[in-house]
C-alpha cells in the first residue's frame, strides 16, 4: 500500500480526470441515471473527491474515504473553497479493505471507483468488495470500477516501449493470463490488476451483489483519433456524437476496448 501512496501523493488525479473527461461524463450519466434521489453516499477511494463533490452538488450526504492522506485533505480543501463542507459527514484516511469505523448499512449507495484496480491479491480484492457488501443498505446500489485486461493488452502491443515491462509478446501473453502489471519505470502508473471482462460479474455477484449493468467508462472513444472527432465537432455533431458514446458504452461486444469498467450492482442481503 506504500506504493500507492506515494504514487497518487504526486499525481494530479483531479487532472486526469479533466484530461480525459470521458470517463467521468459516461461514468456519471449512469451514476446519476441509477442513484436513489437523495440520501447517505459512500465514496471509497474517492482521490481528490471529483465524484464526491459532484455528489454532493446533487444533495446527498457524501462520506469521503481514501488512502492516501494527502488526496484526502485536498478533498477537504475543495469542499470548503465550494462552500460544501456542510454536504460532507466526514472526510477519513481509510483502507478500502477495512473500513474502520464505519457502521453496517450506513449508505443508501457506494462507489469504489479505485481501489480494486490496486489490490493484486485475491485475498484483498475480496476484502475489499466484502467491506463495500457490510457498508451499503440491502437493496442499495453499488458503483465499481475495474480495468480491463483486453484493453491493457492492446495498449501494450501499441505502445510497448510506454508500458514495460509489457515490451514483449512473451510478457504480454503473461499478464493476459496473470492480469498483474507493476510497472518498470520508477514513478509510472502503480502495480496493479487487471480484469477479464467475462470475470466480473461472476466476482461480484459471488459477493452479494445482483448485477444491474456493466459500462465501458470511454465506450468506443477510443478508437478516435483527436482529427476523427474533431471532424464532427466542425460539422455541429459533438452533442450528437456524445449521445452515440453514451448509447453504446453497456454495448458488451465492446467493452473491453475501454480501459475502464463501471460495474453497478445492487446489495442483496446474506
Amino acid at each position: 500500500m506504500e506504493s500507492v501512496i506515494d504514487y497518487y501523493s504526486g499525481f494530479d488525479e483531479w487532472g486526469r480526470l479533466d484530461r480525459e473527461p470521458l470517463e467521468f461524463t459516461i461514468n456519471w450519466h449512469y451514476i446519476k441515471q441509477y442513484l436513489p434521489p437523495s440520501g447517505k453516499v459512500l465514496d471509497n477511494g474517492a482521490g481528490p473527491g471529483k465524484y464526491a463533490m459532484r455528489l454532493a452538488e446533487h444533495g446527498y450526504d457524501v462520506t469521503l474515504t481514501d488512502l492516501t492522506p494527502k488526496l484526502v485533505e485536498l478533498a477537504r480543501q475543495r469542499a470548503a473553497e465550494q462552500n460544501m463542507t456542510d454536504r460532507f459527514d466526514g472526510f477519513r484516511v481509510l483502507n478500502a479493505t477495512c473500513l474502520e469505523g464505519i457502521p453496517d448499512e450506513a449508505f443508501d449507495a457506494s462507489l469504489m471507483l479505485g481501489p480494486l484496480y490496486h489490490l493484486q491479491q485475491p485475498d484483498d480484492r475480496t476484502a475489499a468488495v466484502h467491506e463495500l457488501h457490510r457498508v451499503t443498505k440491502r437493496d442499495g446500489l453499488v458503483f465499481v470500477a475495474f480495468q480491463s485486461r483486453t484493453r491493457m493488452m492492446l495498449t501494450s502491443l501499441r505502445f510497448p516501449q510506454q508500458w514495460k515491462p509489457l515490451d514483449t509478446i512473451k510478457a504480454i501473453s503473461h499478464f493476459k493470463e496473470s492480469g498483474i502489471f507493476n510497472h518498470a519505470d520508477k514513478g509510472r502508473f502503480t502495480g496493479a490488476y487487471y480484469y477479464n471482462i467475462e470475470d466480473i460479474r461472476p466476482f461480484m455477484e459471488s459477493h452479494g451483489f445482483e448485477t444491474v449493468d456493466l459500462i465501458g467508462s470511454s465506450g468506443i472513444a477510443p478508437l478516435l483519433t483527436d482529427e476523427q472527432k474533431q471532424y464532427w465537432a466542425e460539422r455541429g455533431q459533438s452533442d450528437r456524437l456524445q449521445e452515440l458514446l453514451f448509447e453504446t458504452a453497456r454495448d458488451p461486444s465492446i467493452l473491453g476496448i475501454s480501459s475502464h469498467l463501471l460495474y453497478i450492482g445492487r446489495r442483496r442481503g446474506i
